[in-house]
């Protein structure tokens, strides 16, 4: 029960990367409304719905300013697996219900986050750049996601059992507002024991008291019994504040009071000391902390060429190049790749394909690059990847096995290189699309077991209409843990699958929101677990 309220608070906190973004916009260079007079400047936000941009917000007007500053603070949502577009207007308001347009912005949330500051030129209505640069700038709204370690004990607890000594356990709970309590942690029971050590534990501090270090927490120590119905030996009042005193070598400790004893007998004391001898706050840094960090998206390409495709010149291939329409690979690749490409500063993208043989002797590949060159297989952007794809399909001679295991051991080589920095530089997206289950399952497992020890996720996605059930062996959404053949398992859980038929009638923004929606808590998990910060952000927090 302990390991799973453990896990249970540890998933919490690793969901916990979708988040709020304030967004503050200042102006350069707002032209003069005439000879004599200057502009008084607004900002409008715009968001795309239904195909057309409507205002989400405005900000407040900056009287006679060239160069305003607004205090206006606009705040999003923040969500990686989507495109989220904006908008931005520059009004001259000269009265209540008149402005002049005097040009707009277009970009994404995620390019402002990826680059914390974001300045581009006006565009002026007509089309043409303007001499007005805005500048827009991110920042993460945080609550206190830092998670605390605490190590509890207790002595000379009241022995509740007959024949032998209780079997105490502890749990802690949140006193709510309402005054409701709210089960935050529930220790192992120790058995047979009157002098109990629980293992040492680690909980959300937002868990634990929503961030308030004077919140009121009430813990309760039990004797365990198999029946269910626990003997209640005593209770006590701690918040957080009084728990870091436990620090440096320093124990707190409290008094466990039975209060039906303390009203029935006259010598009461207490039913045992309760103390606390560690607590120690392990900082947890969001995803945004290590993007707007510097932390860089390598996105990286693999695309099934096994003759279970087709002859792409068949229009019944999955790989058939339509005129009008374009197939499932295309579709999945710049759904996901429109995505990716903003956190990449340089966009440029790996793409490498497998199951074909390869000119020049026409031997079977399950790792070569789509541009034939094997030092530098980069494409410029979504669209060179898509060249490349189309351009390379009538060279190559469909073949097979389906094998991804060698695509794999060839990024994971690449992104382990990143784990000695120290600091979030470089995180690793690769996506395989493919028409059919795997061939080499035994060593795909292997492969991805030794990938998740690096900065790295495996998407895929299962193109076509193929029966992908043993897919699933792969991703650990169904709870159970990826294995080796000689039983060595994940250390965190890399691999997402979905399959394309789910989403052949959906917008290519639900595609993309299904199998990104766990990159960023794979990100914070790498960085978090091997205490890597984001270079710039080492300043402390509260607490």
């Amino acid at each position: 029960m302990a390991d799973m309220l453990e896990a249970h608070s540890l998933g919490l906190l690793e969901g916990a990367c979708l988040t709020k973004v304030e967004l503050r916009v200042t102006c350069k260079g707002v032209p003069d409304r005439d000879q004599r007079t200057k502009p008084d400047p607004c900002v409008v936000l715009n968001m795309p719905s239904h195909g057309q941009w409507v205002e989400v917000e405005r900000s407040e007007v900056v009287l006679s300013s060239m160069n305003p500053s607004f205090s206006k603070v606009f705040t999003l949502d923040f969500h990686f697996e989507e495109v989220q577009r904006l908008r931005f207007d520059l009004l001259h308001i000269y009265g209540p219900q008149d402005s002049d347009f005097l040009g707009f912005v277009e970009c994404t949330l995620a390019q402002i986050i990826s680059q914390r500051k974001l300045s581009k030129a006006l565009l002026r209505p007509g089309g043409s750049v303007g001499k007005t640069v805005v500048t827009i700038t991110a920042e993460e709204v945080t609550g206190n996601d830092d998670y605390i370690q605490l190590l509890f004990s207790a002595r000379k607890l009241d022995d509740k059992d007959f024949f032998t000594k209780s079997d105490p356990f502890l749990e802690i709970y949140r006193i709510n507002d309402d005054a409701t309590l709210q089960l935050v942690y529930r220790t192992e029971t120790v058995m047979n024991d009157l002098n109990p050590v629980w293992k040492s534990f680690k909980v959300s501090l937002n868990c634990l008291c929503s961030g308030d270090q004077h919140r009121k927490l009430q813990c309760t120590v039990w004797d365990w019994d198999s029946n269910g119905k626990h003997d209640y030996i005593g209770e006590f009042e701690a918040t957080f504040n009084e728990m870091r005193g436990a620090s440096e070598g320093r124990q707190v400790q409290w008094p466990c009071v039975n209060h039906k004893y303390k009203v029935k007998k006259k010598n009461y004391k207490n039913s045992g000391i309760v103390i606390l001898s560690q607590c120690k706050v392990i900082k947890m840094h969001s995803f945004l902390d290590y993007i707007m960090g510097g932390c860089q998206i390598q996105f990286t390409v693999a695309i099934d060429f096994t003759a279970s495709n087709g002859d792409p010149g068949n229009s019944c291939s999955l790989h058939y190049i339509h005129p009008f329409q374009p197939n499932q690979y295309l579709k999945a690749l710049e759904a996901v790749g429109q995505i990716c490409q903003d956190y990449d500063s340089d966009k440029m993208f790996p793409a490498f394909g497998f199951g074909a043989k390869i000119p020049p002797n026409y031997k079977v590949s399950h790792d070569f690059p789509l541009n034939f060159n094997e030092e530098y297989p980069e494409c410029a952007g979504i669209q060179g990847v898509v060249q490349a794809y189309q351009s390379i399909l009538p060279k190559l001679q469909l073949y097979g096995p389906t094998n991804i295991s060698p695509i794999i051991q060839k990024v994971a080589l690449t992104a382990s290189q990143e784990q000695h920095t120290k600091e979030a530089m470089q995180y690793f997206v690769l996506l395989i699309l493919t028409d059919g289950v795997v061939s080499d399952m035994a060593d795909t497992r292997e492969a991805i077991v030794q990938a998740s020890q690096s900065p790295m996720s495996v998407i895929i996605i299962g193109v076509g209409s193929a029966d992908f059930s043993d897919m699933r062996l792969l991703d650990g959404d169904d709870g159970g843990v990826l294995r080796s053949t000689r039983g060595q398992g994940v250390s965190r859980d890399i691999v997402q699958f979905v399959p394309f038929s789910l989403f052949k009638h959906a917008s290519p923004a639900a595609l993309a929101k299904s199998v990104l929606a766990e990159v960023p808590n794979q990100v914070v998990d790498y960085y978090n677990s091997r205490g890597i910060e984001p270079k710039s952000l080492k300043s402390t927090r509260p607490f």
